[in-house]
């Protein structure tokens, strides 16, 4: 029985709410996170995690999927449209927006400043994108780190940053609604500690080590999932600089 709407990125608003209505008792999927689903053998080895997650994710529920919804714009990446053609052609419904206005931008924040723990602000980010829910009561706290990128597939690593890390780059810009404003995305606040993240393979890694060099902060990338090293690092320069 097919029972899921699945999606990526941010689809466009309007169209979450259009199926919102014609599907009403739908479950929501998000294809960008690691459900831990086979690994599919599509993609070459050497290639964006968070695009591996969309294919394996989409073949493990496939019987169960009604459509996917699929932003394809600077919103995303080239990633994501050369995976409507292909998921396409395997049988998959598909709809496809793009998200790059800015009219539907909210005038404050509330998620990325507050003092809720790092990984739970980003999990509240994410499933808002369809919860859509009011987060006003949430205070703002003053940084005292900062991480500035896109949900990483390894969460775990989101634990190792204190209370009241403030969230900067693309996840900052969801809770804008402003998927592809990039003058929001390319925002920190000076003198605060910031790890700039992107995934190994990502075309974000571009502009997460120009602005760790121009802040003095500490540039990652993490193929799939991290080890020792890689969070021995984040600890040591969240301590000690």
């Amino acid at each position: 029985m097919k029972d899921i709407i699945a999606f990526w990125g941010y689809p466009h608003p309007k169209l979450i709410e259009k199926t919102k209505r014609e599907y009403k008792s739908a479950k929501w999927l998000d294809l960008d996170i690691d459900f831990g689903a086979k690994e599919s053998s599509i993609l070459p080895e050497n290639y964006c995690s968070i695009i591996k997650n969309i294919y394996n994710n989409a073949l493990f529920y496939k019987d169960r999927i009604i459509k996917i919804l699929a932003p394809i714009g600077k919103d995303k990446c080239d990633g994501a449209l050369f995976a409507v053609e292909i998921l396409s052609d395997m049988g998959f419904s598909i709809e496809t927006s793009v998200f790059e206005e800015t009219s539907y931008k909210k005038d404050k924040i509330h998620i990325s400043t507050s003092s809720l723990p790092l990984r739970k602000k980003v999990e509240l980010i994410t499933s808002n994108i369809i919860e859509n829910k009011d987060f006003s009561n949430l205070i703002e706290t003053k940084p005292l780190a900062g991480f500035w990128g896109v949900p990483p597939n390894d969460l775990s690593i989101l634990e190792l940053f204190p209370n009241s890390t403030h969230i900067y780059g693309w996840m900052r810009c969801i809770e804008y609604m402003a998927p592809f404003d990039l003058e929001v995305e390319k925002f920190v606040d000076e003198g605060v500690k910031t790890v700039f993240f992107a995934q190994t393979f990502c075309a974000k890694n571009q502009l997460a080590k120009y602005l760790a060099n121009k802040y003095n902060g500490l540039y990652v990338d993490i193929d799939g999932y991290s080890n020792s090293s890689i969070r021995a690092k984040i600890e040591a320069f969240l301590r000690l600089s």
